[in-house]
C-alpha cells in the first residue's frame, strides 16, 4: 500500500448519483495534457521507460486493433510513471505510400486527371495538401481512448528529420556493400504498378483451373499441370527430379515448346517433388519465385512476357491480350492442337491479392533495389538468442528464429512517387553515385535521379531510434534508446519487428532497438471470426466508446488480452466493463458519503477489526499479484485480479460487511472509514493504468490529489493476517451456504427469515450482527422451531420456514430432481464401466462423462440434504 505522495486539498465527498463517461473523458484528456503529464524530460534524473508506437498510417482511423495495442502500451506506460520512471510513449505515423498515393488518385480521377497529368514535382505537393487536409485522423482518435503519449514528439515518416536518418542509413548500407540493385522476382501489383512487400499480398482461395499440357512429340513427350497456362508463353525449361527414373532419359535433351517455334531443355533440379502430379514442372524463370532460383542454378535465360500492366508482349497471336485474357486463348490454342490432357474446373487454389486494391498480383522479374540482409539478419537472431531482447510469450521466439533464420534479400524499391526517392544519380556514361544527406548530388547534363521510392516498410525500420533524433546524438537519443518494450501483433513479427532489428542493431552499434518484444493476438469477434467489411461484423471503436466509455472499451480489451492468443470481443463484454465502472462509481460514492477518508495514518492492526486486517491483507496480495502480472505481460489476468478484488472482496463483501459498523457510529467507524479510504485509493491507483477516466475523478473526490497520472504506485507493505483471512472466509462460507439454500427452497432475496445462529465459541460471534442484516435473518422469537439446520464452518445456523413454503410441494421438487440426478449418476456409471467404450473413446469424451458423474454425485448430496432439511409433513 502507498500513502498519499502527493499533498491533497480538501477531499471532495460529492459527487453526481451516476457516472457519465462524455461529461469527463474528453475534458480530463486535454487537463492531462495541458499540465504536461505526458512530456518526458531527458535531462530527468529519473530511470527512463521508452515505448515507440507502431506507426499507424496516416490514412487510417482506428480500429480495435489499434485500440487493443495502445490500451496495452498506455497501461505499461502509466503505470511506470506512477512508478517513478521518466516515460516517454512517443506517437507518430507512417507515410504509407501506396495507400496514400491511391487516395490522392482517386481524388485525381475524380477530376479526370491522372498524376502524370500533374507531373511529379505537383503530385507530391498534392499528397501534402490531402496529408494536412485529411491525414491523421486517428490522432483525435487516440486522444479519444486516452493515449498518454508524448505529443510534443510527434514523428512523421516523411518529416524532416526522419527524412534524413533515411538518407543516412541507405548511404551507409550502399558503402558497406549492403544495397545493390538486380533484376530479380517480386510481387508486382498490375493495378498499383509497383513492386509490393509479402505483408501487402493478401492470400485467398480463388476459384481457377488446372489444365495439365502435353509438351514435346513422341517419346519425348512430358506433361505439366498449371493454373496460369499463359506463363508458358515464357518457359525456357522443363525440370524433373534427378532421381525419377522415367525422365533420365530425357535430362538434357530439347523438346519443343507448344505454341511457338521454340526448343526448350529438360533440366534435372532437387526442387521437384517426384511424387507430386507427373513429377515434371514448366519452367518460367521471369515469372515465378521458384522457377526464377531453378533457372539460376541451371544458366536458363529469363524471358519477360507481361509488361507492368499484365499485357502479353510476346509477338504472335496472343500479343496485346490482358494476361487472363491470354489465359483462355493459350488453353483454346493448346486444346485445338490436341495437347490439352486434362482440364479442371473450378480449380480452388490460393491466390495472391494486393491487400490496398484487391488485383491479383503478378510474380514478375524485374530490376530492382535490394537490401544483403544475411548479416543483419543473423545480428537480429543473435540478440534475442544471447538474451538481448526477450521475446513474450516465450513460444513465440521458435517464429521469429524461423523468420530470421531463412531470411531472403528484401525488395525495398517501389514504383511510386509518393515516398522517400531513393538517393542515387546516374551518369551520363554510365556512372552511379549514392548521395548521402550532406553531399552535393550531382548535376549538369546526362545526371538523373532514380525514379523509385523506398518501401515504407524500410522507414518504419528505423522508427525506435531515427524518432529519438538519430543520426544525431540528441539528449533524447542517449536518455530513451535502446526502448523498453515494443508492443505488437504477432502477425507482423517477420515484416516490422525482424526490420527494426536488424536496422537499429546496425545504426546503432550492436545497441539493440527494444529489451522486450511482447506479442499479442489479433482482435476476432465475439465467435472468434476474423473482423471482415465482407463477413459484416467490423466493429468502429468510436460507436462502443460513445455508447459505453473509453473506459468500458479499454477494460473490455485488457481482460482479453493473453500473450499471443488472438482475443474475442463482443458489445455485451463491453456493456458489462461499463457496468464495472458504474459499480466502481456507486461504491465509492457510497463510501465517501459515509466517512471513507485518506487523512491521517493508518490505525494500529490491533484497533482494526478481523474484517479491516481481512481486506488489508487482501489488498496487499493483490497489490503482489498485480506487480507479478505486469512484468509478464498477462494483461488478461491482472485485469481479472483487479476486477475481482474490487468488485467481490471490496464491493460485495468489504462494503457490506462494513455497514453495520457505519451505521453503528463510534470509534469503530472511524476506524473503517479510515480502512475503506485505504482500500479504494490503492485500488483506484491499481486500475487507473487499464481504466484511467473513472479512477481519475473518484481519486481526485476521495483524496484531494492532483492527478493518478503522477501519483504513487502502490506497493506491497508486506501486511499479511492470514487468522483474518481465514476468519472472513468462514464468514463468507456460512453466508453463501444460507444464500444458496434460501434460493434452493424459493424464498426471495429480501424475505425475511427467523434464524437462531450458534456462534458461541468461533470468531464468527463477533459477526452475528453483519451475517444477520447480509443473510435477511430476524432474532429468533418465542415461537422459534428450527425446521432447517445448516451446519458449516464450525458453526450452526437454524431457519424457521414454517409457513414460507410449501413443503408438501417442495419435497416433490426436490424428490423429482433427486431421481433425475440418481439416473444420471446411473448411466455415466455405465458407460465409464464398459471397457470396450474406454478403449474407444476418445480422451476429452471420456472427461466429459468423468465430469457428468461428479457433478451427478454433487447435486445427489445436495438434494439429500435439502431434503433432509425440510420439516416433517
Amino acid at each position: 500500500m502507498t500513502e498519499n505522495a502527493q499533498t491533497p486539498s480538501a477531499p471532495n465527498s460529492e459527487l453526481p448519483t451516476q457516472y457519465a463517461p462524455a461529461e469527463v473523458e474528453g475534458k480530463l484528456y486535454e487537463r492531462w495534457v495541458e499540465r504536461g503529464y505526458f512530456t518526458a524530460d531527458p535531462a530527468s534524473e529519473k530511470p527512463p521507460y521508452t515505448i515507440v508506437i507502431p506507426p499507424p498510417n496516416v490514412t487510417g482511423s482506428l480500429h480495435l486493433g489499434h485500440a487493443f495495442q495502445h490500451t496495452l502500451m498506455d497501461a505499461l506506460t502509466r503505470r511506470k510513471r506512477m512508478q517513478g520512471y521518466e516515460a516517454l510513449w512517443l506517437p507518430g505515423m507512417d507515410h504509407a505510400g501506396i495507400a496514400t498515393q491511391n487516395k490522392v488518385e482517386q481524388q485525381l480521377a475524380e477530376e479526370g486527371k491522372s498524376r502524370h497529368d500533374l507531373g511529379r514535382e505537383e503530385f507530391v505537393e498534392r499528397v501534402w495538401q490531402w496529408k494536412e487536409e485529411y491525414g491523421g485522423k486517428i490522432l483525435g482518435q487516440m486522444r479519444r481512448l486516452g493515449d498518454g503519449v508524448d505529443w510534443s514528439r510527434e514523428r512523421f515518416t516523411m518529416d524532416e528529420g526522419l527524412s534524413k536518418a533515411v538518407q543516412t542509413i541507405f548511404k551507409k548500407l550502399y558503402d558497406d556493400e549492403l544495397i545493390y540493385r538486380a533484376e530479380r522476382i517480386i510481387n508486382w501489383c498490375p493495378r498499383c504498378l509497383t513492386a509490393i512487400s509479402d505483408i501487402e499480398v493478401e492470400y485467398q482461395e480463388d476459384a481457377g483451373e488446372l489444365v495439365s499440357i502435353k509438351y514435346g512429340e513422341g517419346e519425348d513427350t512430358l506433361v505439366v499441370a498449371t493454373t496460369r497456362a499463359e506463363t508458358m508463353l515464357g518457359d525456357t525449361a522443363i525440370a524433373v527430379h534427378p532421381d525419377d527414373e522415367r525422365y533420365k532419359h530425357l535430362v538434357g535433351k530439347l523438346i519443343k515448346l507448344p505454341l511457338t517455334d521454340r526448343s526448350i531443355p529438360v533440366v534435372a533440379d532437387t526442387h521437384v517433388d517426384p511424387e507430386f502430379g507427373t513429377g515434371c514442372v514448366k519452367v518460367t524463370p521471369a515469372h515465378d519465385p521458384n522457377d526464377f532460383a531453378i533457372g539460376q542454378r541451371h544458366g536458363l535465360p529469363n524471358m519477360t512476357i507481361m509488361d507492368e500492366h499484365g499485357v502479353i508482349t510476346v509477338h504472335g497471336p496472343f500479343l496485346g491480350l490482358d494476361r487472363f485474357e491470354a489465359r483462355s486463348a493459350v488453353v483454346g490454342a493448346l486444346r485445338e492442337q490436341g495437347r490439352i490432357v486434362a482440364e479442371k474446373r473450378p480449380y480452388l487454389h490460393s491466390v495472391g491479392h494486393c491487400s490496398r486494391c484487391r488485383t491479383t498480383v503478378e510474380p514478375r522479374l524485374s530490376l530492382q533495389w535490394w537490401v544483403k540482409v544475411e548479416t543483419l539478419a543473423k545480428a537480429a537472431g543473435d540478440a534475442v538468442r544471447d538474451g538481448r531482447v526477450a521475446i513474450h510469450p516465450q513460444e513465440m521466439e521458435k517464429r521469429y528464429f524461423d523468420w530470421v533464420d531463412n531470411l531472403n534479400d528484401w525488395c525495398i524499391s517501389r514504383q511510386l512517387w509518393w515516398g522517400h526517392r531513393i538517393p542515387v544519380w546516374y551518369g551520363p556514361d554510365g556512372e552511379v553515385v549514392c548521395v548521402g544527406p550532406d553531399d552535393e548530388a550531382p548535376t549538369g547534363e546526362g545526371w538523373t535521379q532514380d525514379t523509385d521510392v523506398l518501401d515504407t516498410w524500410f522507414s518504419s525500420g528505423l522508427w525506435p531510434f531515427s524518432t529519438l533524433g538519430w543520426p544525431q546524438k540528441t539528449p533524447d537519443l542517449a536518455k530513451f534508446y535502446s526502448t523498453d518494450v515494443l508492443v505488437t501483433g504477432h502477425d507482423i513479427i517477420f515484416f516490422w519487428v525482424a526490420r527494426m532489428m536488424m536496422f537499429g542493431l546496425y545504426a546503432m552499434d550492436g545497441e539493440v532497438p527494444f529489451k522486450t518484444i511482447a506479442l499479442t493476438g489479433l482482435v476476432r469477434d465475439e465467435r472468434g471470426k476474423k473482423m471482415s467489411k465482407s463477413f459484416g461484423n467490423v466493429v468502429d471503436p468510436l460507436d462502443w466508446m460513445d455508447k459505453y466509455g473509453s473506459d468500458a472499451v479499454r477494460f473490455t480489451l485488457a481482460k482479453g488480452a493473453n500473450p499471443g492468443t488472438d482475443v474475442p470481443i463482443g458489445e455485451d463484454w463491453v456493456q458489462a466493463s461499463r457496468n464495472f465502472a458504474n459499480k466502481i462509481w456507486n461504491a465509492t460514492r457510497f463510501a465517501l458519503m459515509n466517512g471513507a477518508t485518506v487523512e491521517g495514518p493508518l490505525p494500529a492492526p490491533e484497533e482494526m477489526s478481523a474484517t479491516d486486517r481481512w481486506i488489508l491483507s487482501r489488498l496487499n496480495k493483490t497489490v503482489a499479484q498485480v506487480d507479478s502480472y505486469y512484468e509478464d505481460f498477462q494483461f488478461s489476468k491482472l485485469s481479472e485480479a483487479l476486477y475481482h478484488f474490487a468488485w467481490d472482496e471490496v464491493f460485495d463483501w468489504y462494503v457490506e460487511l462494513s455497514k453495520t459498523t457505519f451505521f453503528a457510529g463510534g470509534e469503530g467507524a472511524k476506524v473503517s472509514g479510515r480502512v475503506l479510504g485505504e482500500v479504494l485509493d490503492t485500488t483506484l491507483r491499481l486500475l487507473h493504468p487499464v481504466v484511467p477516466f473513472v479512477t481519475e475523478t473518484l481519486w481526485t473526490t476521495l483524496t484531494g490529489g492532483e492527478s493518478l497520472v503522477v501519483a504513487e504506485w502502490p506497493k506491497d507493505s508486506g501486511f499479511r493476517d492470514d487468522a483474518a483471512e481465514a476468519e472472513i472466509e468462514n464468514l463468507q462460507a456460512v453466508v453463501t451456504e444460507v444464500r444458496r439454500f434460501r434460493a434452493d427452497q424459493g424464498l426471495q432475496p429480501g424475505q425475511k427469515v427467523p434464524a437462531r445462529l450458534d456462534l458461541a465459541g468461533t470468531p464468527l460471534a463477533a459477526h452475528e450482527a453483519a451475517i444477520r442484516q447480509l443473510l435477511r435473518l430476524q432474532p429468533e422469537g418465542d415461537s422459534f422451531s428450527a425446521t432447517a439446520t445448516l451446519p458449516v464452518a464450525g458453526a450452526t445456523v437454524g431457519l424457521d420456514l414454517s409457513g414460507t413454503i410449501d413443503v408438501a410441494a417442495e419435497r416433490k421438487r426436490l424428490s423429482k430432481d433427486l431421481a433425475a440426478a440418481e439416473k444420471e449418476k446411473q448411466q455415466a456409471e455405465a458407460k465409464l464401466a464398459n471397457e470396450a467404450f474406454i478403449a474407444k473413446a476418445p480422451d476429452n469424451v471420456v472427461d466429459k462423462i468423468k465430469g457428468r458423474l461428479a457433478k451427478a454425485e454433487a447435486d445427489i448430496a445436495r438434494l439429500t440434504a435439502q431434503l433432509d432439511a425440510l420439516p416433517a409433513a
